[in-house]
Parts: C-alpha cells; sequence; structure tokens
C-alpha cells in the first residue's frame, strides 16, 4: 500500500506542536551539574598496582595514544635454593586524550582491571600538550570511579565469588571439625586410663611387694 502523499509531513507537524506545549528546562552548567549514567564515559583511570605491563592496552588502541614504558627488575628467590624471577616495573602510563576516540577498548582488553572509566568530563585545557595525562594524574582519576552497579537478583554469582565462597566454607567446616576430634581424643584418652594398665590386678597394686600381702608387711604384724 503507498503511504498517503503528506503524511511524513503530518507527523512531524504533529511532534512539533506535542512539543510547543510544553515547558523548556534549561540545566544552567556549570552552577547546576548534569546527572550522568554511571557508566559514562568521561576519562580513563589508572590502577597501577594491577598492571602487569602487558603492553595489550597500548597494542589494541586504535588511535595509538597510550604510551608505556618499563623496564625489568630481578626478584630473589622466594626460598633457599629456588630460582631467580624477573618482573616488569611501570616506568610510564600516559594517555593522549587529544587523539583518544573513547572506544573503551582498552578498557575492554585489560586482563587485569588495570582501567577504569571515570564519568569525570571537566578537564579541558588551554593547550593541547596538557591533554596527555602521565600516570599520576590517572592515578587521581581513580578517586572518580563510582563503583560497580549491583547485580540483578537473578543473576548468577561470579564464578570467582563461588570459588572463594566454597573454599571458605570448606575451611570453616574443618575448623569446626577440630576441637570435635580433639574432644573424641580427649575422651578417648580417659576410658584408656580408667580401664586400662595400673588398675587392679596389675604390678604395682595388693600384689605386690609392700603391700598387705607383702614379706614386709607380715613381718611387723
Amino acid at each position: 500500500m503507498a503511504p498517503i502523499p503528506g503524511s511524513g509531513l503530518a507527523k512531524g507537524l504533529a511532534v512539533t506542536l506535542r512539543t510547543m506545549t510544553r515547558k523548556s528546562v534549561t540545566a544552567q552548567y556549570p552552577d547546576t551539574q548534569p546527572e550522568l549514567p554511571p557508566r559514562s564515559r568521561g576519562v580513563i583511570g589508572l590502577f597501577e598496582e594491577n598492571c602487569t605491563v602487558c603492553m595489550l592496552c597500548a597494542r589494541e588502541c586504535p588511535d595509538w595514544c597510550i604510551y608505556i614504558d618499563s623496564h625489568k627488575e630481578t626478584v630473589p628467590p622466594a626460598a633457599p635454593g629456588g630460582r631467580e624471577r624477573s618482573r616488569n616495573v611501570l616506568d610510564r602510563f600516559a594517555i593522549d586524550f587529544s587523539l583518544c576516540m573513547y572506544c573503551g577498548i582498552c578498557i575492554e582488553v585489560c586482563p587485569f582491571d588495570a582501567l577504569f572509566w571515570s564519568p569525570e568530563f571537566e578537564y579541558a585545557e588551554t593547550d593541547i600538550r596538557d591533554l596527555t595525562h602521565e600516570r599520576d594524574k590517572l592515578r587521581e582519576w581513580m578517586w572518580t570511579v563510582p563503583a560497580p552497579a549491583a547485580l540483578d537478583a537473578g543473576a548468577e554469582e561470579p564464578k570467582e565469588v563461588a570459588a572463594a565462597r566454597k573454599t571458605a566454607d570448606k575451611l570453616a567446616a574443618a575448623q569446626a571439625a577440630e576441637p570435635e576430634q580433639a574432644d573424641g581424643t580427649e575422651q578417648a584418652a580417659g576410658t584408656e586410663q580408667a580401664g586400662g594398665p595400673g588398675q587392679p590386678g596389675t604390678p604395682g597394686q595388693s600384689g605386690t611387694p609392700g603391700q598387705s600381702g607383702s614379706p614386709g608387711q607380715e613381718g611387723r604384724a
């Protein structure tokens, strides 16, 4: 069925008429801060302790705006006779936000959760060179990263949390079983003392020298 001529124009005018009857509300920024969604892409924060200098974020960045420098250090063995190991030490981690297109690939590919989105967006500069944030500046943005949203009530528990909970339950059960085993051992030891060696009929009782039937007592009587 062919569309009725002028139906598109009528729909557009209907939207215009509905909008004209509503009161417009303008937020006076910066006096009134906008209410941003919790997952807004404002700026990227760096959690330096989780970074292993795997370079995955820098390799996957489409704009090549992530700069990472590092060096290797030798770690002594943890136990005598062990083998020395080498680890990467982060020297520089910088992001040039004048080149960044906020695709979020670096955050998605990071296997150690070292990069996070922050909703902060007020970091404009008068000099474009100041938009290259070094690791100290990126670390400061971590304080503005919101807490993760709570899981849905019907969602499955994360595998990491489930495994940790299972291990904790096993440890609690083992700790609770230890006092019971200790009480059972003490009761068994008391039973052995009551009916075991050292009772009547054993050496050191009525049939031993020095008691009522021994030669020394008869001579004294």
